[in-house]
């Protein structure tokens, strides 16, 4: 296999628990798994106006004597989501046969192994379908590592050393902006008060914002009952789409901003369809509603651009992050000052490894990360890392908010839960990302019973 070489550190071994015996990963199984959301509008925004949430769904199976799974995913809307399954298919000899503690012990090296194929990279690299086909199979592999250490995926990161985490991260590209070594010492330096932190948590969760009142396609009337759910229900962060006609987008900010009052927090995602120049323009008409930030304001790629709109458009925030496709475009954006919140993704970047190194960066740079979520299983993902990274990395909660979208939670064993609009940590050991069969059953794209007759 072909090998970028890049600064790195010592590899130690993730601690485990002692078995007796090994476990060996003996099949993979994806299902190519579609929800009809466009149905109900559920979702819609200016770029996709009739997403169906679907999600390329793996299956890790094993020997172990329990039947320990572990299960990940890559969310799609739609059409495109076969291109998914295939290219996981393309990566089972890369997992086949191999064992949890070969992995396990060296967490560097397997996500080299399945991001790097000196072939299959081609295709890639580091970015689009095959690494995202990546991603669902290495964070189905997070999925089991936590479920053998009978650990939620967020206590098993917290518990490992600054050298441990460290260890899991590959370095390449990103050393001109931390190297492994000012990792290690910016999580020693975080070390105290770790305990009283996850205690914060386990008492009063992680905050949260809706995105739940805005969906494009929502008529005016249905808006303002949301909105006021929203604000019975002690909602202070409420998110919108904009960017499909600047006269219905200020009329529907004028809408929301009435209805929740000018103590809450309005922010707008324009999902990336205005150019560099017309978001600047657009923004002026909209500040009038005093928003946080807005989100995707261009071409998701266009680290200049964000530069040129954050530096025009403040005190207004720019957000972005749910379709940057790797840690080297997370390191120009902070470089660039483009973006005053990250938002992470936890099915379109690399999986766990990855985003491990984009929390460091933004760490060292001090932007706060509100993670991307909604679709299926995002929010189950996600609150393992906000919650991770508040304990050990960021390490504080201003600004700090993760999405929260109240849809299809009901497909997972482990769903969500949340209190005062907060998410409450996981217990259930594994990463939250195992769907209920019945539901797999239903949503199987062509031959499930939703999709039977269309």
């Amino acid at each position: 296999m072909g090998e970028v070489s890049g600064p790195q550190c010592a590899v130690p071994a993730i601690p485990y628990q002692v078995h007796s015996f090994m476990t060996t990963i003996t099949d993979l199984r994806v299902r190519d798994i579609r929800i009809p959301t466009s149905e109900s509008l559920t979702g819609s925004d200016a770029m996709n106006p009739d997403p169906d949430y679907s999600a390329a769904y793996v299956e890790l199976l094993t020997d172990h004597p329990s039947g320990l799974e572990g299960h990940g995913l890559a969310f799609t809307i739609g059409r495109g989501n076969e291109l998914c399954v295939a290219a996981i298919e393309a990566w089972k000899p890369f997992v086949i046969g191999q064992s949890l503690e070969e992995i396990r012990g060296d967490m560097r090296s397997f996500w080299r192994r399945m991001t790097r194929d000196s072939q299959l990279r081609w295709v890639g690299p580091e970015k689009g379908t095959i690494h995202m086909a990546s991603a669902a199979i290495i964070n189905a592999a997070w999925d089991l590592l936590a479920k053998l250490e009978e650990k939620p995926l967020w206590k098993l990161l917290a518990d490992l050393s600054a050298e441990e985490l460290v260890a899991c991260i590959d370095f390449t590209y990103i050393s001109d902006l931390i190297t492994p070594e000012e990792a290690i010492e910016l999580l020693r330096e975080r070390e105290p008060g770790r305990e009283a932190r996850e205690e914060e948590m386990m008492n009063r969760g992680f905050p949260a914002y809706t995105t739940s009142t805005g969906w494009l396609g929502y008529e005016d009337e249905k808006i303002r009952d949301l909105c006021r759910q929203a604000i019975d229900d002690g909602w202070s962060h409420v998110k919108i789409k904009v960017g499909a006609d600047l006269e219905d987008d200020i009329r529907r900010s004028s809408i929301i901003r009435e209805m929740i009052g000018p103590e809450r927090q309005l922010m707008l995602d324009a999902n990336q369809v205005w150019d560099v120049g017309e978001a600047i323009g657009n923004m002026k008409r909209l500040a009038e509603f005093s928003p946080l930030w807005i989100e995707e304001p261009t071409s998701p790629d266009d680290v200049l651009g964000h530069a040129a709109i954050a530096r025009a458009v403040a005190p207004i925030g720019v957000a972005t992050g749910e379709c940057c496709q790797n840690r080297v475009l997370f390191k120009q954006f902070l470089q660039a000052e483009a973006i005053q919140f990250v938002q992470i993704d936890s099915c379109r970047l690399g999986g766990v490894n990855e985003v491990l190194s984009v929390l460091l960066m933004a760490a060292k740079c001090g932007v706060p990360v509100c993670p991307h979520a909604g679709g299926i299983g995002l929010c189950e993902h996600v609150q393992h890392l906000a919650i991770f990274d508040y304990i050990r990395v960021g390490c504080s909660l201003e600004n700090r908010v993760i999405e929260y979208v109240d849809n299809l939670h009901e497909h997972f064993e482990n769903p969500v839960t949340m209190s005062d609009c907060r998410y409450l940590p996981p217990q259930t050991p594994g990463y939250s990302t195992t769907m209920r069969g019945d539901s797999l059953d239903h949503f199987e794209f062509p031959s499930g019973r939703a999709w039977s007759g269309r």
